[in-house]
């Protein structure tokens, strides 16, 4: 069974950064290919995908509005996936969810692709 453990949200003011970390275990067991993702989802709000990434050929997609600020990242030997951001503006205040899903392309990151397996969510907080 596939297992996500995110970590390294809280409370930041704007302009600063965060660094969240997703602790995966059981995917090279459920998928020989697999792609992750980090998404979210702000009160009143539809989830949306912030950043995805294929674990074999490491295409990456980002949503629009993080481009140049956030990096999706992973170590695999940790089996650990981060998203570094930076410049954080009061619109990222969210919970984080780190997904993952078996392989697919194209790689999709929006709200309408469901992955299969989720955290439980990490609160970023962004103050003006």
């Amino acid at each position: 069974e596939v297992q996500l453990v995110e970590s390294g949200g809280g409370l930041v003011q704007a302009g600063g950064s965060l660094r969240l970390s997703c602790a995966a275990s059981g995917l090279g067991v459920t998928y020989d290919d697999y792609a992750i993702g980090w998404f979210r989802q702000a009160p009143g709000k539809e989830r949306e995908g912030v950043s995805c990434m294929s674990s074999s050929d490491g295409n990456i997609v980002y949503l629009d509005s993080v481009k140049g600020r956030f990096t999706i990242s992973s170590d695999n030997a940790k089996n650990t996936w981060y998203l570094q951001m930076n410049s954080l503006k009061p619109e990222d205040t969210a919970v984080y969810y780190c997904e993952a899903t078996m392989a697919h392309r194209p790689l999709r990151c929006d709200r309408d692709y469901l992955y299969d397996y989720a955290g439980q969510g990490t609160q970023v907080t962004v103050s003006s």
